[in-house]
């Protein structure tokens, strides 16, 4: 593909300042890795001259052996239950969230009477509720998933109600003056509007649906990531804990980066359709 000049050769300002931007971005990916290289390599450094004890920080060359070591073992299985946990905690929350958000936006009066609940739950620490989940649900993965879904649904129903509620009010009134209901409102305005506070909710609820199973298989497990990190604090294997604490980062990471694309997507599409016609 050929670049576009102004007729000289030279770039036009247009792709000059496409390649600032891509300059730009590889600069801040480079530094990006540069600085994890330093972290891993000055981490393994101190331990290996004796600065930094091993025993209480683990090194990163004996956290990839006991991974190594746990994937001949069972290490799968325990990541597949708090990667199962986090997926259902992670979907019934958004779900449930975004539901109850437009059922709110329907009934005003709803909206109002609901406002001081959802700041006072919002506020509310969940861990404390521990107890009472294994009392209401019973010990394992309900009471793990839940506390993922306690965690993330209010945030979500504040954040999507937040969005439904920025619709843009010419937008609204031109709609109700052509006799538009209010159900149509929600479909041809509200809800795309609210599009980029959903995505944003994704995007949050992926660190504290992690967040919540862990604290519930903190609370009560026999298997899963939070599980081994329960465990080895207790037996002091703090290669254990180091190692499983790494694979929750990495598959947070993952999840992330697998909404963050959907959002790109999203843009790049809804772009696309703006874009005029080429004649």
């Amino acid at each position: 593909m050929k670049r576009k000049t102004n007729g000289s050769g030279e770039l036009t300002p247009h792709e000059r300042y496409l390649l600032g931007v891509r300059r730009g971005k590889l600069i801040v990916r480079l530094w990006q890795i540069l600085l994890f290289i330093a972290f891993i390599g000055l981490w393994e450094l101190l331990t290996a001259v004796g600065w930094i004890d091993p025993f209480f920080t683990s090194s990163p060359s004996r956290i990839i052996a006991t991974i190594a070591e746990l994937m001949a073992d069972d290490f799968m299985y325990h990541i597949g239950v708090t990667l199962l946990e986090c997926t259902i905690g992670f979907t019934v929350s958004m779900a449930l969230g975004s539901a109850i958000a437009v059922c709110l936006w329907l009934s005003e009066a709803a909206q109002k009477i609901a406002e001081p609940y959802l700041v006072v739950l919002n506020a509310l620490p969940k861990i404390a509720l521990g107890p009472l989940l294994i009392i209401w649900v019973g010990s394992g993965a309900k009471a793990i998933v839940l506390m993922a879904v306690l965690i993330c649904i209010i945030v979500t129903v504040i954040s999507v109600l937040e969005g439904l509620c920025s619709a843009a009010p010419d937008k609204l009134l031109l709609l109700r003056s052509m006799g538009a209901s209010r159900l149509q409102l929600l479909r041809y305005a509200v809800l795309p509007s609210a599009v980029p506070a959903f995505l944003s909710v994704l995007k949050i609820n992926v660190g504290l649906s992690w967040v919540g199973t862990v604290m519930g298989e903190y609370l009560v497990s026999g298997a899963g990531l939070g599980y081994l990190i329960v465990y080895g604090g207790q037996v002091f294997k703090t290669d254990l804990v180091m190692a499983a604490t790494v694979t929750l980062c990495a598959l947070a990471a993952l999840m992330y980066g697998a909404v963050a694309l959907a959002e790109r997507l999203y843009t790049r599409s809804k772009n696309k359709r703006r874009a005029p016609d080429k004649i």
